[in-house]
């Protein structure tokens, strides 16, 4: 099996890692300092399971790698429109492209069967800028339940979780997708095929989407969050008008928000990715967390007010950093 990893970063190093240790052909691209660290040193993942070197190819041109079996797409959501002439030397007829990525993908409505079959969620494809580069028929849905941090250049940091979930859009149990659940558990990832895999872009999207843009409008750790009584009454009234999407789209989340803020406030003081996005000066990832779900709630006429009161003030927020 040979496989790219588009964006190297902390989740992406990580799973290039582990699936070169199972023996997989890994080439990972990357830029700047980590990729030089990654080429003079491979990846060094430090983890609480046990500390690893993969000395997997590391480059910042496609072009060296060629056309892979599966790109595992490791950017940003925000930057998928414009990853054409990095992904395009990776492809060929069949190539799977793995998404892992927050919020609502860009092929959420692909194959999804009754009213809004093929629907494109402006929020997250305008215009259909991502479905051009990235075709929906070759994308394998992937909700990541890991975390991890760069600690240094090619330093990956693993704090919890080893699970990331695949599916296909159409919830068939294609041999693409248990192809690379098995890679990814020889490398001692789990990876089960989940026909629902909406209902696991749900239940993460439940924290994201009211954790994410709070903890950067608040600077506040996930533990601040849920021990601020205002705060929490916030979130929680985010996740019940989330819930209430899912449920008119057909989807059920199976945990209930008591438990979820419980697992939350058990993380302790974390600050959530937009938080460390917005203090490092990166462009915060809230169309497809927060605007999805606003744009959603109005194609489904869902009352969602808290969701678009946080959403008009977040997306001045993210104004202000990109500008």
């Amino acid at each position: 099996m040979k496989v790219a990893v588009l964006g190297a970063g902390a989740i992406g190093a990580y799973v290039g890692a582990a699936l070169h240790r199972a023996g997989a052909d890994v080439h990972l691209v990357a830029r700047g300092p980590h990729l030089a660290a990654m080429r003079r040193d491979g990846v060094r993942v430090l983890s609480p399971r046990g500390d690893f070197t993969a000395r997997a190819h590391a480059t910042d041109d496609p072009g060296e790698i060629g056309p892979v079996d599966f790109v595992f797409l490791g950017l940003k959501a925000h930057s998928y429109a414009a990853c054409g002439p990095l992904i395009e030397p990776l492809l060929h007829d069949s190539t799977a492209v793995v998404a892992a990525q927050n919020g609502i993908p860009w092929w959420y409505f692909h194959r999804h069967d009754g009213p809004y079959d093929g629907l494109r969620v402006e929020s997250v494809d305008p215009h259909g800028a991502v479905s051009a580069v990235l075709a929906p028929e070759r994308a394998v849905g992937c909700v990541v339940y890991a975390a991890t941090e760069l600690e240094g250049p090619g330093v990956v940091r693993h704090l919890e979780g080893t699970r990331f979930s695949v599916g296909e859009p159409d919830r068939s149990v294609s041999t693409r997708c248990l192809d690379f659940s098995e890679a990814m558990r020889a490398g001692g990832l789990k990876c089960p095929v989940e026909p629902a895999l909406r209902n696991d872009i749900w239940l993460k999207l439940l924290g994201n989407i009211s954790f994410n843009p709070i903890s950067a409008l608040a600077r506040a750790t996930m533990r601040q969050m849920c021990l601020h009584g205002g705060t929490r009454q916030v979130i929680e009234t985010m996740m019940r008008e989330t819930l209430a999407v899912a449920e008119v789209l057909g989807c059920e989340v199976g945990v209930s928000i008591e438990r979820r803020l419980a697992g939350a406030e058990k993380v302790g003081d974390h600050r959530t990715s937009t938080l460390q996005d917005l203090e490092r000066g990166k462009p915060l990832e809230l169309d497809v967390l927060l605007a999805a779900v606003v744009e959603l709630a109005e194609i489904t006429g869902v009352d969602v007010p808290t969701l678009r009161t946080v959403h008009a003030i977040s997306g001045l927020l993210a104004l202000r950093s990109a500008a």
